[in-house]
C-alpha cells in the first residue's frame, strides 16, 4: 500500500488576515480544522505540520502540541524547503499537500484523491485543482517523492514558495493528472484569506458546529444563502507569481 504524508503548511505571517490559521471557529482553530479533517480521511499513514522558523510561528507549534499533531519547522519563504524538511523526517511514498487556511476541507474529498492516486500507476501528481469544479479551499493535490524532490531541485521563484507549481505548470516533465467532481461548484469561495472570507468561514461553522461537513451539504445549505455567499463572491485571488 503506497504511504501518502500529509503535510499541512501553516504560519502565523499572512498579508492579509494575519494570525488566520489559529482564528477560533466554534471551538476549534482554523489549523486544528485542517488536521481533523486529514485525520477523518483515514488515507494518511503519517501527518505533519510545517511551520517556520519565525519566533512569530511558535504559537503554530504550541497548537500542534495541544492537536498531538508533529511539527516540522523550516525557512519561512522557501515552503517547497520546509516541505521535503517535513518529508525527510516523516518519510513515505508520496506527499499530500494541505493549506492551514481551508477549515471546511471535506475528508471524504481527500480519500477519493488519493483512492485516485494509488489507482493509476506512475503518476508524479495529482490534483482537484487542474480543472476547477471544486470550492477555492477545498483542494487536495498528491505529489510522488520523486517528483517532489526533482522540484526541490529544479524550482525557482514563486515556484518554492508554491510548492507543486512548477508540477502542474510543466506537465511535458511531469505526469499530472487533474480530478474533476461534478457539479461544478467553483464559484464558491471556502478558502480563508481575508475579512470577507472569515466572516462566510465563521456562519458556516456556527450553523454546523465543530465537525466536518460534506461538501454537498455545505453547499445546499450555502444555495439558500445568497447574502453569505456575497459576502466573498469579490474577492481576487491572487495570481501565483504573487506569493
Amino acid at each position: 500500500m503506497t504511504r501518502i504524508v500529509g503535510i499541512v503548511q501553516a504560519r502565523m505571517g499572512s498579508s492579509r488576515l494575519p494570525g488566520k490559521v489559529l482564528r477560533p471557529l466554534a471551538g476549534r482553530s482554523v489549523l486544528g480544522r485542517v488536521v481533523r479533517a486529514a485525520r477523518e480521511s483515514e488515507k494518511l499513514s503519517d501527518l505533519v505540520v510545517a511551520t517556520s522558523t519565525e519566533p512569530g510561528d511558535d504559537a503554530v507549534v504550541d497548537e500542534c502540541a495541544k492537536l498531538d499533531v508533529a511539527c516540522h519547522r523550516g525557512p519561512v519563504d522557501d515552503v517547497l524547503d520546509r516541505f521535503v524538511g517535513a518529508f525527510d523526517a516523516h518519510p513515505g511514498d508520496a506527499v499530500a499537500r494541505f493549506t492551514a487556511d481551508c477549515p471546511l476541507l471535506d475528508p471524504e474529498i481527500i480519500r477519493l484523491v488519493a483512492d485516485v492516486y494509488q489507482a493509476v500507476p506512475g503518476l508524479d501528481y495529482v490534483s482537484t485543482s487542474i480543472a476547477r469544479t471544486l470550492p477555492r479551499g477545498m483542494d487536495v493535490e498528491i505529489i510522488h517523492r520523486d517528483a517532489l524532490r526533482t522540484l526541490h531541485r529544479i524550482a525557482t521563484d514563486h515556484h518554492r514558495v508554491h510548492v507543486t507549481s512548477y508540477a502542474y505548470t510543466h506537465p511535458e516533465i511531469f505526469r499530472v493528472l487533474g480530478v474533476t467532481l461534478a457539479p461544478d461548484r467553483s464559484d464558491l469561495r471556502l478558502t480563508l484569506d481575508t475579512e470577507q472570507d472569515l466572516a462566510l468561514v465563521r456562519a458556516v461553522a456556527d450553523h454546523f458546529g465543530d465537525v466536518s461537513v460534506p461538501l454537498a451539504k455545505l453547499a445546499d445549505w450555502l444555495a439558500g444563502q445568497p447574502a453569505l455567499r456575497a459576502l466573498n463572491a469579490d474577492v481576487r485571488q491572487k495570481r501565483l507569481e504573487e506569493a
